[in-house]
Parts: C-alpha cells; sequence; structure tokens
C-alpha cells in the first residue's frame, strides 16, 4: 500500500513538471516573435520593420481575364519582293547597300546587254515602217473607194499595217517590262544599259550580285522587305476558338525579351484549320512602330477576353506553399493568421481570390513581408 502512494506522488511531480516546461517553452517563442498556434505567427516590432511589413485592405477590382496564346510575326506578300530580270547582262552599277530603305522605282543597279539595244533598234525600225505603211493603206483606200485598184491589193496593204501595229505593240510592252519608255525613244538617245528599279518600298535584305558579274534571266537579284507591315500570326486551338472575336486588344512579346510588351489587335480569323492541327490561325495588325520587331519572330501574346469586377489583392500578398494559396491576415498587435485562398484572374499586379473561410470584409491583410510570414510558419516543416 505504502508502495502504491510513492508511485502515485512521483507520477503526479512529473506531470506537473512537463505542465510547466511546455508553458515556459510557449512563452518564450511568443517573446522572440515566431509560431504561438499552428496557423499564427507573431513578431516583434524589430522584425516587422527589418521586413518592412506593411497591411492593406481587399479591393473591388476590374481585373481583365486573357487567354495565353503564342504565334510568330508574318509580312504579307504584297510587302516583300524578290527582284530579277527580264533578261540577263553584266552589271554595270550597284547603287544601294543592304540594310538601306529605298522607294518604289528607285534604280537598284544597271546592267548592260547588247540585246537591249538591238531591242530598240527593232522597235525604232518598225515605227519607221509603220508611218510608211499607214500612208500607203490610206492612199490604197482612196484608189479603192473610186474603183481603181484591185481588192487584193487593198487588201494587202492592210494586212501589212496590222501586222507593223501589232509588233509595234509588242516591242514596245518588251521595252517597258525593262524599264524603257518607247514614247520617248529615238535614235539619238539608244540606251546601252537598262535599270533594275525596286518594285515595293522597304528595306534591302539581300543582294545576290556584284560589280562586272553576268546576272541571269530570272535570277534573284535583290531582297526587299517592308517591316512596317508586320502582323501576328497566332495559333488559336479547337477549345479556345469560342473566346476569340475580330477587335479583341492583345499585349504581346518577344518570346527572347518578355519584358517588353506590344499593343496589337485583332483583325482577322482563318475559317480552317491548319494542317494536321485541331487549330485555326487569328492575325493581328501591331499598333505601334519598332525596329526591334523582325520577321519570323516568335511571340507569346495574351489576348484579352473580358472585365470582371471582383475581390482582388495585390499579386505579392499571396504566398505558395505547395499546391496552395494563402494570405495572412492581422489578429492583433504584430499577430498575423494564415487563411487558405483560391485564387483567379491575374492583371496589372492585382489578383482574384477567394477565401475559404469566412473574414470581416475590414480585415487587415498583409501586402508586403508575407513570405516572411510563411518561411516563419513553415521553418523546420519542410516549406516548399
Amino acid at each position: 500500500m505504502k508502495n502504491n502512494i510513492l508511485m502515485i506522488f512521483f507520477l503526479f511531480l512529473g506531470l506537473v513538471s512537463c505542465k510547466n516546461n511546455a508553458s515556459e517553452e510557449a512563452a518564450t517563442n511568443d517573446s522572440k516573435g515566431t509560431v504561438v498556434e499552428k496557423s499564427i505567427v507573431a513578431f516583434t516590432d524589430e522584425q516587422i520593420k527589418a521586413i518592412d511589413l506593411q497591411l492593406g485592405n481587399f479591393e473591388y477590382k476590374n481585373l481583365t481575364t486573357t487567354l495565353k496564346i503564342n504565334g510568330k510575326l508574318s509580312l504579307p506578300p504584297q510587302y516583300q519582293a524578290q527582284v530579277s530580270i527580264l533578261t540577263g547582262g553584266v552589271v554595270k552599277n550597284i547603287l544601294v547597300q543592304e540594310g538601306e530603305f529605298v522607294n518604289a522605282g528607285k534604280t537598284l543597279a544597271t546592267i548592260v546587254n547588247t540585246e537591249v539595244i538591238q531591242l530598240q533598234q527593232d522597235y525604232l525600225e518598225n515605227n519607221a515602217n509603220l508611218n510608211y505603211l499607214e500612208k500607203e493603206f490610206q492612199r490604197q483606200k482612196e484608189l479603192r473607194d473610186d474603183n481603181i485598184n484591185a481588192g487584193k491589193t487593198y487588201q494587202q496593204a492592210q494586212r501589212e499595217l496590222q501586222i507593223a501595229q501589232a509588233k509595234k505593240e509588242t516591242l514596245g510592252s518588251k521595252l517597258t517590262q525593262l524599264g524603257i519608255n518607247g514614247n520617248k525613244l529615238s535614235s539619238k538617245n539608244i540606251a546601252s544599259s537598262i535599270a533594275i528599279s525596286a518594285p515595293i518600298s522597304g528595306y534591302i535584305q539581300h543582294i545576290n550580285l556584284s560589280m562586272g558579274k553576268y546576272a541571269d534571266a530570272n535570277a534573284v537579284l535583290f531582297e526587299i522587305i517592308d517591316n512596317r507591315f508586320l502582323h501576328l500570326d497566332l495559333k488559336v486551338f479547337e477549345k479556345d476558338i469560342h473566346k476569340i472575336k475580330i477587335g479583341q486588344s492583345i499585349a504581346f512579346s518577344d518570346a527572347n525579351d518578355v519584358s517588353h510588351t506590344h499593343p496589337a489587335k485583332i483583325y482577322a480569323i482563318n475559317k480552317a484549320f491548319e494542317p494536321n492541327e485541331q487549330a485555326v490561325l487569328v492575325h493581328a495588325k501591331i499598333n505601334e512602330t519598332t525596329e526591334t520587331l523582325l520577321p519570323g519572330m516568335y511571340v507569346e501574346a495574351r489576348v484579352k477576353i473580358d472585365n470582371n469586377k471582383t475581390i482582388a489583392l495585390p499579386t505579392e500578398a499571396i504566398v505558395n506553399n505547395g499546391n496552395d494559396h494563402f494570405i495572412f491576415i492581422s489578429v492583433g498587435k504584430n499577430r498575423f493568421k494564415e487563411i487558405k485562398v483560391s485564387i483567379g484572374t491575374t492583371d496589372l499586379g492585382f489578383t482574384e481570390v477567394k477565401v475559404i473561410d469566412k473574414v470581416p470584409s475590414d480585415t487587415k491583410v498583409v501586402i508586403q513581408g508575407a513570405y516572411y510570414l510563411l518561411s516563419e510558419l513553415t521553418k523546420g516543416s519542410g516549406e516548399e
């Protein structure tokens, strides 16, 4: 009996000792500004000042829902040109350099070709013959009207005139294609060389000839592009097609420099899927001029779908622990409680939040420094 009483006494002393130790430990944690409960963090004034912790409120914000899509910069075919010539020749002059901007019609180079001289001679000779045939036809017509000559003679004169007229049109067209105006051509201004002119305005991309080299007919001698008419070709997959409309605004960035965005607007949507893909191309016009954008660049774009007025917090106020999202609210002087939330649209530095546990609308929320609170709360527990 005596032994049982002693055993109960020692057990009682042990329980009292454990309780006192736990109380002392909790009190110590509280005085150091650490975790006092599972979801509450207490910081000292010095700690709050050191991390520049700031409080704010839930706000109603118009946040824009966006759809992220990828694509590349393209140039319409009418704003890129490959310049060639119809007849070969030796390069006499090159008058431009790569990277230079030229206006449509500017002479890029000149070439020498003896066939061009012969073509001009044939044109002038035919014109001289045409003048004679026109007069001869008029004389034969008058004789025919007076029944003096035979009908065959009149028809022969008419035939020769028509042949000469057709030849004039043919030779004139060939001269025009070579940049020579047949109407102004005479024996005193026969050109010994022909000019290669720019068909469009734009930048010289490539020059594929050199001085004294023979330029082959139909070979590409110059390439010209006009980047002022760049547009976006964006690939939208089947599940998102219903979200896209003509007139929607876009913010896009070069895939290699996502920090700089550019504005654009959708102007056309293809009406058929791309080959072997359940996606359509959406075309958008760029609303600014910049020399940093080049054809073929890949871009990341965000299409503005709609605006929603919703409860939001600065994005910095929301922290992650694994796949879960949390905020911290003030529950007393220098005491902050972790609250689980779900998030929605992010726009202009704010993120839509839905609080899973109900809190008063005027609750003070940590909008700067939440990361440090989470670090303290998860210290030693495998923070992710």
